[in-house]
């Protein structure tokens, strides 16, 4: 998985047809998907259940490109290695989920992945100044974490700003996660964004049979970026 800072499009399975995922993810990549995002989530930090380590490992032969797996869980740390097994590319945790995030990090790493670490919409940009030496990745979320389809949170492009900035020439991802749509997209990547999450934004209107859509849906959001 080389560095590069173009716009990456990352939709979350979410969104995706449960009983197909590996088919939505084949989909999505075919209709122009740069990424495929797998939001994790644990009843416990956030109010919602969706995938453990099983699934990312069934939709791993699926995904030709770069799994992107965000963990909304805490504890983290006793569940790294299993994620990382299952195949994924980058795994995110989150700045509020436990007292070390430091040792998260390291731990990812060790595991062979790529490390992430995410910003839920009350943390400051400042909570990972000290973690940017061990970080591949900052993702901002847009929304409060727990479910698809909420409202984007548009303080949160100034914290886009401020990342950009302490980042620097270091190598490091800015991914926005909630509420991307073509209206909101251009925000954050004029602000220093290079990957965006997109749920409802990509699978509205499609689906396996009818995929279609989905580029239409894609090519919408980086069109927006690009003008």
């Amino acid at each position: 998985m080389s560095f590069d800072r173009s716009l990456k499009i990352a939709p979350s399975i979410l969104s995706a047809d449960f009983a197909n995922f590996g088919m939505e993810c084949a989909a999505i990549e075919a209709q122009g998907a740069d990424w495929v995002h797998v939001d994790v989530m644990d009843g416990h930090f956030v109010p919602n259940i969706t995938f453990g380590p099983a699934t990312c490992a069934a939709i791993r032969p699926h995904i030709q490109g770069v799994m992107d797996v965000h963990l909304m869980i805490a504890p983290v740390d006793p569940y790294i290695d299993a994620f990382a097994q299952a195949g994924a590319d980058v795994i995110t945790a989150h700045v509020e989920a436990g007292p070390h995030i430091h040792r998260t990090l390291q731990a990812i790493r060790a595991a062979g992945a790529k490390a992430g670490v995410a910003l839920n919409p009350g943390t400051p940009a400042s909570a990972v100044e000290y973690l940017l030496d061990m970080v591949d990745l900052v993702c901002v979320m847009t929304v409060n974490p727990g479910f698809g389809g909420q409202k984007f949170i548009h303080s949160q492009v100034e914290k886009v700003r401020q990342l950009r900035a302490m980042i620097g020439d270091r190598p490091i991802h800015i991914e926005i996660d909630g509420g991307v749509d073509p209206t909101t997209a251009p925000l954050v990547a004029a602000a220093g964004a290079d990957v965006l999450v997109a749920g409802s934004a990509v699978f509205r209107g499609g689906s396996v049979t009818n995929p279609a859509p989905y580029g239409e849906n894609i090519r919408a959001i980086r069109g927006a970026c690009a003008g």
